[in-house]
């Protein structure tokens, strides 16, 4: 039975579970809307990071224990993971929620959904931001059906391949990278910095420690190569407080030294001025597509790793902007073909006014069309589906 407020409406009990930062901005947005929604006659529970427990949000663990990444690293911390895995479901259960939400991180949150529908198959389960069973492992969409009831998608292309895959019923909600416009897109003054010289060069090697020490050797070679070339430019690096010490030492060997940026508000102050970017494969190539900034991407990973995604990737491009474009339209240089020989020359293409650069600006300007959402902005759309779900129940098989 729901409990009941004082002389109010049923209270909803909402379990949330993120363990990544980006799905704690996603959890946090979400949270936002459903207390819109539903005022006070909700409670939050489960796990999240700092902006979910600004939300209300108590979590089970620190987020931070599960920031592990690549296979190695998998097998080294299964025991830890696996004890997490049991603690959460245990949790779930316990508070007999009316819904459980889970957001990204699928390695931890899909073994969450199946253990609790294998205990509780009364409890519905959606899942916030669809697993890219369209990239690998496409097993996994028919296998969700069993567990997930609804997935809110943030790819425009990932519906079509969840009905392709039998998959569970599947929404495109948006990106929240599309509420953000005017925080990625320049101003008057900023255009015109864009189009100065030198021309601002954004250099993002990733987001995780492992990341940057794969790439700020390679990324230091390019901008020198480039520099003997003759070509002028301002290098802009931006980072995260936790991982400035690990930019500052890998920035040892480099001859070029660019300008350390901290600061999600400072890193898209440098996107909205810079004229090109090289940057590591994921979100952010979007973020820049986005933005505008044409780019060269790159990504190395570790021997075993690139062993297992050469046998399993089934998408011809691993860069995002790409893959929601349609195109392969901005350039990639994968593990041994990430040197400097191969980007300096595919990035001074895209700092001059040449036909590479032309064509990714013009595939740019197609991002609002292709990713539109009608009025309603993505967590809105995201609230109003959990809902909807919760309030219909656990339909039968």
């Amino acid at each position: 039975m729901m409990a009941r407020m004082p002389d109010g409406p049923a209270l909803r009990k909402i379990c949330l579970v993120a363990t990544e930062e980006s799905g704690d901005r996603l959890g946090a947005s979400l949270m936002k809307v459903l207390r819109q929604r539903l005022g006070d006659a909700v409670e939050f529970s489960g796990v999240g990071g700092r902006g979910m427990a600004r939300e209300g949000l108590t979590s089970l663990f620190p987020i931070e224990e599960l920031s592990i990444v690549g296979f190695s690293a998998v097998v080294k911390q299964l025991p830890k993971i696996l004890r997490l895995i049991g603690q959460t479901v245990d949790a779930i259960l316990t508070s007999t929620p009316d819904i459980l939400v889970i957001i990204d991180s699928p390695d931890f949150t899909q073994r969450v959904a199946r253990r609790v529908r294998a205990r509780n198959a009364a409890i519905p389960i959606v899942n916030y931001v669809a697993p890219t069973v369209w990239a690998w492992r496409p097993g996994r969409a028919r296998a969700m059906r069993a567990y997930v009831d609804h997935v809110l998608a943030l790819l425009p292309f990932e519906p079509e391949e969840f009905r392709k895959l039998n998959g569970p019923p599947c929404t495109y909600v948006g990106h929240p990278l599309i509420e953000q416009l005017s925080m990625l897109r320049p101003n008057a003054d900023e255009q015109e910095r864009r189009n100065a010289q030198p021309p601002v060069l954004l250099v993002l090697p990733g987001s995780r420690r492992s990341e940057v020490a794969r790439h700020m050797a390679v990324f230091g070679q390019t901008l020198d190569a480039l520099r003997a070339k003759g070509l002028a430019f301002e290098a802009l690096l931006p980072t995260t407080p936790h991982l400035e010490s690990a930019v500052r030492d890998g920035l040892a060997s480099w001859q070029v030294t660019p300008q350390i940026v901290i600061g999600e508000a400072e890193k898209r102050q440098a996107f909205r001025i810079a004229r090109a970017a090289l940057a590591k494969s994921g979100t952010v190539t979007l973020e820049l597509a986005i933005s505008g900034v044409p780019m060269v991407t790159a990504y190395r990973v570790g021997e075993l790793e690139a062993f297992i995604l050469r046998r399993v990737i089934r998408v011809q491009s691993v860069i995002l902007a790409n893959l929601v474009i349609g195109e392969n339209i901005i350039p990639e240089y994968l593990q041994e073909a990430c040197t400097a020989e191969n980007l300096a020359p595919a990035l001074a293409e895209v700092l001059a006014d040449s036909p590479a650069r032309t064509r990714q600006c013009e595939a740019f300007a197609r991002l609002d069309q292709i990713m539109a959402t009608g009025a309603a902005s993505p967590s809105v759309r995201a609230a109003d589906i959990v809902l909807q779900v919760m309030r219909q129940g656990r339909l039968p098989s």
